[in-house]
């Protein structure tokens, strides 16, 4: 009887320490910050595209944020007087206002904005990249160089509608608009009248030259974040599939897709991302 007295004064005297730890341990977990997707748009678009996505991904429990580059959207930076360096600093400020680690994801163009941006923000705060059917860059590259040499791999064929066709360039030289008619076809041949709508009220002039900046990353840093590539295989503004195959990535999806999957299928593209 005396033993038993014993373990049982024993186990009582243990139990304030087993309920501090235990609160220990929850106060611990409340005070880890949830991961925040970072979704960044590309050329002539601005953060109304992911206007689907995000509360499908919300609904999921996922953080996100999508944001305006410099003279998109929202933002009413002069278009003229944009540069490649004022894209990354907005995405460097937006993940650094942020707590904890963030996830990435760009859209075409925005391919280069977010290696150049992970380069600056470091492993520490940059856990993932995900390229949507965007431009993958090696060091060195730019928007530009990666289309010059994905065009040239194709074979020539006078009735292919390329970019080029699509712009109405400024009078002075320095940013283009997108016709709506080409982007129907080039971007959004998939997507609903609605969309094409929305998209065409909306779709803002892009400055030239983010797309000619190279970007300049190292492998310690850009090239220790893990790379995730969503292909659109039915994206008719040009064929990005060599693009993963040159830089290392984690995986790549494929989804039949236009380049705005964010409109034609923004449920699928949801779980894409949450899953990543």
């Amino acid at each position: 009887m005396q033993l038993v007295f014993f373990y049982a004064k024993r186990f009582l005297q243990l139990i304030p320490a087993f309920l501090i730890l235990m609160f220990a341990s929850f106060a611990v977990q409340g005070q880890q910050k949830q991961t925040t997707y970072i979704l960044v748009h590309g050329a002539w678009h601005g953060a109304w595209c992911w206007n689907k996505v995000v509360p499908l991904m919300e609904a999921k429990g996922d953080k996100v944020l999508a944001i305006d580059l410099p003279g998109h959207g929202k933002d009413t930076t002069n278009p003229d007087n944009i540069t490649f360096n004022d894209y990354v600093h907005k995405v460097v400020s937006v993940v650094n206002s942020n707590d904890g680690e963030v996830i990435l994801v760009g859209h075409s163009m925005a391919g280069t904005v977010i290696s150049q941006a992970a380069e600056l923000l470091g492993t520490k705060k940059v856990s993932k990249l995900v390229y949507l059917d965007a431009f993958l860059p090696k060091n060195g590259e730019s928007v530009r160089s990666l289309a010059g040499m994905i065009d040239a791999s194709l074979p020539k064929d006078s009735t292919r509608i390329s970019i080029g066709k699509g712009l109405i360039i400024s009078s002075n030289k320095k940013t283009s608009i997108f016709k709506p008619e080409i982007a129907d076809i080039l971007f959004y041949h998939d997507c609903s009248a609605e969309d094409r709508a929305f998209a065409h009220k909306n779709l803002s002039p892009q400055n030239f030259e983010p797309n000619g900046t190279p970007v300049s990353v190292s492998d310690n840093v850009y090239g220790a974040i893990p790379k995730y590539y969503i292909l659109c295989t039915e994206s008719k503004d040009l064929d990005k599939s060599v693009l993963p195959s040159r830089v290392k990535c984690k995986k790549i999806i494929k989804i039949k897709s236009s380049h705005s999957p964010f409109f034609s299928m923004p449920e699928k593209l949801a779980r894409i991302l949450h899953k990543i």
